[in-house]
């Protein structure tokens, strides 16, 4: 028959069995704790080498951003003197060039083909003909000088996932390429005109977030560092100077006539009854209770309305037409940008559109 009761010797060996057994669990629960403090420990080092990282990248951004940033804007005086009878300055915009967007023809029934190739020689054309048109078709003005307006959206940009995909090359990559063939045409008007004086304002393709923002505007686009990358770049040339906006607008002044230099996103509307001149002409009236201006000058829209009469004077666009428009059942625009000669007494004397004929 089996014992039931547990005699002395073996009540001590149970008992000891038991303390062995919590000694073993406890063991077990440190050895996991250690673990998952190893584990942790792991993780944090690696956060840290991450924020190490961003912080040296914020830490290099910023420097660059300060080194270009570092001077403030004084305008030329050849620019802001009184002009007098028989002087001119030539005045031309520069927008939505949309660099590096390729537009496939055989999906806007072959109106239109857009691709670097292409903007490469359309962009040698324009600074050719502005040369040209002044030169040989609008004579017996002694010009004082050329004012480039870069009016935005010079890049095609990262804003939609479609323009990602089928990009030519990437936002830096653009911004390398384009800063060469831009200082490029720049030193040609250098090489013709006494002074070359290029305001600057960013578009809504540049920028780097997928929305629109208000704050930071200027600084977190592509348009912005493009010009004050080339306005480092021609520091110390005295033929070439630069205005870069650090907001949505800028007031320049030219001889006696005063200029506001927008994109136009700004402007909301224009697909009803008169199409964009009501959403422009309320802009003007709007910009105009804040700041006082002879004539606004903007892209954007992809149509060349020159109404100096109006208050405004409307670029065209480089690229031209495109699959958005085709969908949109816009009417063809011809790619163009706009060009003019300001005189003396805030006159609009010529004006006319530089074409890319293919």
């Amino acid at each position: 028959m089996p014992c039931l009761f547990v005699n002395a010797e073996n009540k001590n060996s149970l008992s000891e069995f038991a303390k062995d057994d919590v000694a073993v669990q406890e063991m077990a629960r440190l050895s996991r704790k250690a673990s998952k403090l190893q584990q942790e420990l792991s993780i944090s080092k690696a956060q840290v080498k991450e924020l190490e990282a961003d912080l040296e990248e914020s830490e290099a951004r910023a420097n660059i951003i300060g080194k270009l940033d570092r001077h403030k804007y004084k305008p030329p005086k050849w620019l802001v003197k009184k002009g007098k009878q028989g002087t001119g300055v030539v005045c031309t915009i520069l927008s939505d060039t949309h660099f590096d967007e390729v537009v496939r023809p055989e999906e806007i029934q072959y109106r239109n083909e857009y691709n670097r190739e292409i903007a490469v020689d359309r962009l040698r054309t324009y600074f050719q003909k502005v040369i040209l048109l002044t030169n040989e078709y609008v004579t017996g003005i002694d010009y004082q000088g050329c004012v480039l307006f870069l009016a935005g959206d010079i890049f095609s940009g990262d804003i939609h996932e479609e323009l990602t995909e089928t990009n030519e090359d990437t936002m830096l990559g653009s911004v390398i390429f384009w800063t060469e063939q831009l200082a490029a045409g720049i030193n040609l008007l250098a090489e013709h005109f006494e002074y070359v004086h290029i305001p600057s304002v960013v578009g809504n393709h540049g920028r780097r977030t997928r929305k629109s923002r208000a704050k930071l505007r200027a600084k977190d686009n592509f348009d912005w560092m493009l010009a004050k990358t080339l306005e480092k770049q021609f520091e110390g040339n005295d033929k070439v100077t630069f205005d870069v906006a650090t907001g949505a607008d800028l007031i320049v002044k030219v001889q006696d006539t005063t200029y506001l230099v927008t994109h136009g996103d700004q402007a909301r509307g224009g697909g009803g009854i008169g199409g964009i001149w009501p959403p422009l002409m309320r802009m003007v009236a709007r910009k105009r209770q804040n700041m006082h201006f002879d004539y606004m000058v903007l892209g954007h829209f992809h149509q060349l309305i020159m109404a100096p009469s109006s208050g405004f004077l409307l670029n065209g666009s480089m690229k031209g037409y495109d699959e958005y428009a085709s969908i949109s059942n816009y009417p063809y625009e011809a790619p163009q940008q706009a060009i003019w000669i300001d005189t003396p007494d805030k006159n609009v004397l010529w004006q006319t559109a530089i074409t890319f004929e293919e």
